[in-house]
């Protein structure tokens, strides 16, 4: 939402992956064992999260036999399995910068999968019987400034460049159902939902098994490499040969193809859970939309089925304790609601993000049977269902829908000084968020 390998999960700290509240909640299912032996296969795709998934997905129904999928963890491990739950059209790039660089034509057609793919979400949680907690009562995005003239300009410019109708949501309507004196007025995205994204991505695998398609957790791919027509995978002593690979490990870089991870950076965001709240939250929120707001930095929040809130933001190089995690949001929640200030934290947990710096999805092909998907910077369950199909179509029928994606390549991020400029960034626009701020007084 928030605008490689395993040991590289932690620029700064070096420490192993937290669980999430998601995996918590719900046992994990029996790990899928890895391949034995030799074998083929029609696609084989590395990484078992939403970008994998959706690919696989999009594969099976359009015919595509002997399809494997491997992940180095388990199903959902990365960011799949760790973000706010947000599914809403966009990217993180932001629609009038979409414009600009990729002109009117293909900005509408790549704004407008994603809203294709809110639908998909939506009928495939429906038709497939995903229990993932799915919220379907939009999103808010909420006015940190008392200048409106940004929101306005936003929703004019959906309106009239993209054909997206966002309802305006005056002061006095929005602290109706949001009690913060943090906000001043919003725009209310009707197509929008929210969802546990484990359970989903879990839910997704499952769908996939009952397709046909194989998958292997547990399986990192320790060689890929180029035999005449064909790619020979590694995972362990087993060798899988195929002509067409997928790369889809977002930040949790496979180290597989140096064009492909040298592109993202791996970003951490954080979130955390409360306890259930009872009568509290709702003295706070009546709404079951989830809330964003508009500053650069912002906060994100969905109210659980549970009367628990979960809350998220920041995005840094650190991929910090849960301790501090708990410590820097908790203060962010107190900010927006001082009544949940002393509210007990259930569970605080990061996880990585894939960056490129354009700032949109990096969706292809290097032509030799080589695919990618990756770099949704935060803002992935919509662009990962989107990339999912045009990688399934492409693959499957040669379809030419991937060269929507073609203004914006494979960008080297130059790790580490990357990683310097991409905190100073968030810093400077930390800072202009906070000097507004002061001067509205």
């Amino acid at each position: 939402m928030a605008r490689t390998v395993v040991q590289l999960r932690s620029f700064v700290t070096g420490s192993p992956p937290m669980p999430s509240w998601y995996h918590d909640r719900v046992p994990a299912p029996e790990r899928r064992p890895p391949p034995q032996g030799r074998r083929e296969a029609a696609v084989v795709v590395v990484g078992g999260g939403f970008a994998g998934l959706n690919t696989v997905l999009g594969l099976a129904a359009r015919g595509v036999r002997d399809i494997v999928l491997l992940d180095a963890e388990t199903i959902g491990f990365g960011a799949s399995g760790r973000n706010g739950g947000f599914v809403f059209a966009g990217y993180s790039l932001g629609e009038r910068a979409l414009l600009e660089r990729a002109g009117p034509g293909r900005a509408r057609q790549l704004y407008g999968r994603t809203v294709d793919a809110v639908n998909l979400i939506r009928e495939r949680i429906s038709t497939l019987t995903i229990d993932c907690d799915m919220v379907d009562a939009g999103v808010v995005w909420a006015n940190w400034f008392r200048d409106a003239g940004l929101l306005r300009a936003r929703q004019e410019l959906l309106a009239r460049e993209y054909g997206a109708d966002w309802q305006w949501i005056p002061a006095n309507a929005m602290h109706e159902f949001v009690h913060s004196a943090r906000y001043h007025d919003g725009l209310y995205e009707r197509n929008a939902l929210h969802i546990d994204p484990l359970a989903y991505a879990r839910g997704l695998a499952r769908a996939a098994e009952s397709a046909g398609v194989t998958i292997h957790e547990g399986s990192r791919v320790r060689m890929l490499e180029r035999r005449g027509p064909r790619w020979t995978l590694r995972v362990g002593d087993a060798e899988i040969e195929t002509p067409n690979v997928v790369l889809a490990c977002g930040g949790y870089l496979a180290g597989l193809d140096r064009d492909i991870d040298r592109a993202v950076l791996p970003i951490a965001t954080y979130v955390m859970v409360t306890e259930p709240l009872g009568e509290s939250l709702g003295a706070c929120m009546r709404t079951r939309a989830a809330i964003y707001d508009t500053r650069f930095a912002f906060d994100y929040y969905r109210p659980l089925t549970d009367t628990r809130l979960l809350w998220g933001g920041r995005i840094s190089v650190r991929d910090r304790s849960p301790r501090a995690v708990q410590r820097l949001l908790r203060r962010d929640l107190a900010r927006v609601f001082p009544s949940l200030k002393d509210a007990r934290i259930e569970k605080a947990w990061s996880g990585l993000m894939s960056y490129a710096r354009h700032e949109m999805p990096q969706v292809g092909t290097h032509g030799n049977g080589l695919w990618y998907a990756q770099a949704f910077g935060g803002h992935g369950l919509a662009p990962t269902c989107a990339a999912g199909e045009a990688l399934a179509d492409a693959i499957a029928g040669g379809d030419t829908s991937l060269a929507a994606y073609a203004d914006f390549g494979l960008d080297p991020v130059h790790r580490p000084f990357g990683y310097l400029a991409a905190q100073g960034t968030y810093w400077n626009h930390e800072f202009r968020d906070w000097f507004k701020s002061r001067l509205e007084g």
